[in-house]
């Protein structure tokens, strides 16, 4: 393995250049193939396109000698290892889109050849892996087929790696050795299982975070209905209680994994997964919580300041997040409104100094840690308590 050929498709993404930096460190000759000319162009002069703590330094030591990028798909043929970082998405109906998988495995197929081994690295639906499997092995007769999902926290990948086990399935008993190795390559903790529990392993992880903050988010919105401040009540049950102590604080539950793999759950189990619906339906319904809060002010006359849209604390991936739902809501009913972000950038954002001058109310939409050394002037709202001052408007 000391010379191993590895091709990463959808490689310049949150989940594929981490990894590919990884490999290139490890002495993998790594080719990220990826249709985003402008983020493969970033990556060959040496500039990450994201935030990943660790990575412009190693990036800037591996691009152009064992680590490159290219949007030209034909790159795979050379690879030992073809490794595809494309999940299975959800339609407007909240079922997981299989076929999409399907057709860029048929696309992929004209450039694979046998001996080489495909790895499935991002979430699918259960059952997807087998599913791939027979039909890159009616195109490429002799490939093997492993699933080996990611759990690693995004912004942290690198560190990760090798902190956390690592999850590997194979259709065959060679697949599962050859992914093994591979993988080894980061951490000496490798847990074999079946595909399909692997498949399941990856979807229970994720649900078991969007039901866990669907509990604080409950709690969060039965005390704002009532003027009570939830964090209040959160510290009074949590300090020096370990039994209560996984309570997680409320806040924007979001991100491009947390909703869609828990949907795909409610649609392996034949929508009956009743406890990741109802979750559901509290975190998707959260900012509507917010914007009642907002409301005993008064909101037509007044400018709203939002700060923080990207999905989670310090980072710049503002991918689903329920901050632009709390805007769209807000734009209907305020007289205003204007947002930063400390990351983030989009044509919605403004300067922290201008947001805070103009606002007449403000809400932390994310709890970026720049937030928590601030002293606002004006009403408040703080579902994260990132200010320490409570979840109640003031």
């Amino acid at each position: 393995m000391s010379d191993t050929r590895v091709a990463i498709v959808g490689g310049c993404g949150h989940v594929g250049l981490p990894l590919g930096m990884s490999f290139a460190s490890k002495g993998c000759q790594v080719t990220l193939v990826d249709i985003n000319a402008e983020s493969v162009a970033q990556v060959n002069r040496g500039e990450m396109p994201f935030l990943e703590h660790g990575a412009p330094e190693l990036l800037r030591k591996v691009a152009g000698k064992t680590l490159r990028a290219t949007t030209e798909a034909t790159a795979i043929r050379e690879a030992d290892v073809v490794v595809c970082i494309v999940g299975t998405p959800i339609d407007e109906h909240l079922n997981p889109q299989v076929e999409k998988l399907i057709a860029l495995i048929k696309k992929l197929a004209v450039h694979l050849r046998p001996e080489q081994l495909f790895v499935l690295r991002s979430t699918v639906f259960p059952g997807a892996t087998e599913h791939v499997a027979r039909h890159l092995q009616a195109l490429v007769p002799g490939i093997d087929v492993a699933f080996c999902p990611e759990r690693v926290a995004q912004g942290h990948a690198l560190r990760e790696f090798e902190e956390l086990p690592q999850l590997v399935s194979g259709l065959s008993a060679r697949a599962r050795q050859r992914a093994g190795a591979l993988f080894r390559r980061q951490t000496d903790r490798i847990i074999e299982v079946e595909p399909i529990e692997a498949e399941l392993g990856k979807l229970f992880c994720n649900a078991w975070r969007y039901i866990q903050f669907a509990a604080a988010n409950q709690f969060y919105a039965l005390c704002a209905n009532h003027g009570v401040d939830y964090y209040r009540v959160w510290e009074a049950i949590t300090t020096g209680y370990p039994r209560m102590s996984g309570l997680p604080r409320a806040g924007l539950a979001a991100g491009p994994c947390l909703l869609k793999d828990t949907m795909q759950l409610a649609a392996f189990s034949d929508n009956e997964f009743s406890l990741g619906q109802a979750s559901m339906l509290v975190n998707e319904g959260l900012p509507r919580v917010l914007l009642n809060q907002l409301r005993t002010h008064g909101l037509r006359d007044k400018t709203v300041g939002i700060l923080g849209m990207a999905f989670k604390a310090d980072n710049d991936d503002t991918r689903d997040s329920l901050a632009f739902r709390l805007r769209k809501l807000l734009v209907v009913e305020a007289g205003n409104v204007v947002c930063t972000d400390e990351m983030a950038r989009g044509p919605w954002w403004s300067p922290l100094e201008e947001v805070l001058a103009k606002s007449d109310l403000l809400i932390i939409g994310a709890p970026h840690t720049r937030y928590k050394t601030l002293k606002p002037t004006k009403p408040t709202l703080d579902p994260w308590n990132c200010l320490g001052r409570g979840g109640l408007l003031k």
